[in-house]
């Protein structure tokens, strides 16, 4: 995931707006937690047709931040979070009703519920990468839970983060949602306030920093991170599909995707054949030539200058320990591109297998079996994403039960990621809760448990001091079988 650095900070900067708002919220947060789930559509509503009125500023705002063209702009912006936005619109209520549940045997006669409740003040720490999606959609979550939101999103895509200002000033009042802009120091003095839930979207190491911080006041946290997600492929795979799929979703946003293809796995005798595939479809996705790609709209910028560098010693350090550049390698700092890169025989020590690559270099790896294959997964930390290429049932089941992640895609890439009744998020390095439909409610909710005690006769006073009668021991038998 992309960062939202934490550094140190002046708390001068902007400290009494923040803490104003925050308590503005404090007094607020009672207030929406109040409203009903009519209530809390009608605001969503009002959200959903703003980012409909500002398409194209969006799309300005995201071609100058990111290069990015106005189809993927729909596909993974815009178009996801007015997604989000309707999925939730009409399920809310169901998701607010109270759950009843069963109730034990010692409580004959009451009745248990469980209440989803706002969990009060929230903030929310946006990255860079995919500024409108991933900064509006926890804010979808957030408020139909009935929270409200303090937001920082990245100051590396500041067009976006601007555009992302009106568009909240025009749908809240700050005491609901209230968007700070800036550098890292902000989101340092933001983290320094006694937040109810922090959600941040960022690197794993940028993750651990935000995660000390809400420590020090006890505040929960999502932490949706990244990691090196791998396409694991079989003997039976289609390799025409994993290599369109693999090209399209490893060059989409210039690589600056958290569910991107971080390196791939493949059976020796089909390594070459796969490459060449993969080769062919960059090609015909962006242009046979460099030129060609280079002035292709379809294909993103890296975000600023130290990104470039940072991707740029990935590629130099494999090559300078002996791999082979099968497609690509042309960087141009000035533009901050760099071509879609294929890399083979990677040596072991490359840095590149360490670290989240988050760019357009792809490298591939042979293996000589499945097992050898899933023990190389497993010698890493658990990835965001695992993607499985099999026409054999039996095969992705084994993948499936001896490997570990946020989430799988099978014979495909990324996809997961856009089913919103399926919970997206990471396991330990690669994240922490859960977010996307329902799972998001639940996530800025707090489950409370309510138990209503019978009137006449509860069962509970047969264990009511003193506990020496023979009726006490009998309750207590039966306790020990059926509690």
């Amino acid at each position: 995931m992309a960062e939202a650095a934490v550094t140190s900070f002046d708390p001068s900067v902007q400290s009494l707006d923040f803490r104003t708002v925050f308590d503005q919220q404090l007094q607020h947060q009672y207030v929406l937690a109040r409203t009903s789930a009519e209530e809390r559509v009608e605001k969503l509503q009002r959200l959903h047709d703003t980012i409909i009125q500002h398409r194209d500023e969006i799309a300005n705002a995201l071609w100058q931040d990111l290069h990015k063209s106005r189809t993927e702009m729909v596909i993974t912006e815009i178009g996801f979070v007015c997604g989000e936005i309707r999925h939730t619109m009409e399920r809310l209520r169901s998701w607010m009703a109270p759950k009843h549940v069963s109730t034990p045997l010692v409580t004959f006669g009451a009745r248990s519920e469980i209440r989803y409740e706002p969990r009060g003040v929230c903030l929310i720490l946006s990255p860079w990468n995919f500024p409108f999606n991933l900064t509006l959609a926890p804010i979808v979550s957030a408020v139909a839970a009935g929270n409200c939101v303090m937001v920082k999103p990245s100051e590396h895509a500041p067009a976006s983060a601007a555009m992302i200002k009106k568009i909240v000033e025009a749908c809240f009042p700050p005491e609901e949602v209230c968007l700070f802009e800036g550098d890292a120091s902000v989101a340092q003095a933001l983290l320094e306030l006694p937040f109810h839930h922090v959600f941040f979207t960022g690197s794993p190491q940028i993750g651990k920093s935000v995660m000390q911080a809400a420590s020090k006041n006890l505040s929960s946290v999502t932490l949706e991170l990244g990691g090196k997600s791998p396409v694991l492929i079989d003997e039976s795979a289609d390799l025409e599909v994993a290599a369109a799929k693999i090209a399209w979703v490893k060059c989409m946003n210039m690589g600056q995707l958290c569910t991107a293809p971080d390196y791939v796995l493949v059976p020796e005798h089909m390594h070459d054949r796969l490459v060449e595939n993969i080769i062919r479809y960059i090609k015909q996705y962006y242009g046979e030539t460099l030129e060609a790609r280079r002035a292709s709209p379809d294909l993103c910028r890296l975000i600023h200058e130290r990104h470039f560098d940072r991707v740029k010693a990935f590629l130099d350090d494999a090559v300078q320990g002996g791999a082979t550049v099968a497609h690509g390698g042309k960087c141009f700092r000035d533009e901050k591109y760099i071509d879609p890169t294929v890399l083979t025989h990677v040596p072991d020590s490359a840095i590149i297998w360490e670290e989240e690559i988050f760019g357009p270099l792809l490298p591939v790896r042979s293996y000589k079996t499945l097992d050898e294959a899933i023990a190389y997964i497993n010698s890493k930390p658990k990835p965001l994403a695992l993607y499985a290429f099999s026409l054999k049932n039996k095969a992705t089941e084994y993948i499936l039960r001896e490997t570990r992640s946020g989430g799988v895609t099978v014979n495909d890439c990324s996809t997961h990621f856009y089913n919103l009744e399926l919970p997206f998020g990471g396991a330990n390095n690669s994240g922490i809760g859960r977010c996307h439909g329902e799972f998001g409610f639940m996530e800025f909710s707090h489950a409370r448990a309510v138990l209503r005690q019978a009137r006449l006769f509860p069962t509970t006073n047969l264990l009511l001091p003193p506990y020496g009668s023979r009726l006490a021991r009998v309750v207590l038998h039966a306790l020990l079988r059926w509690l």
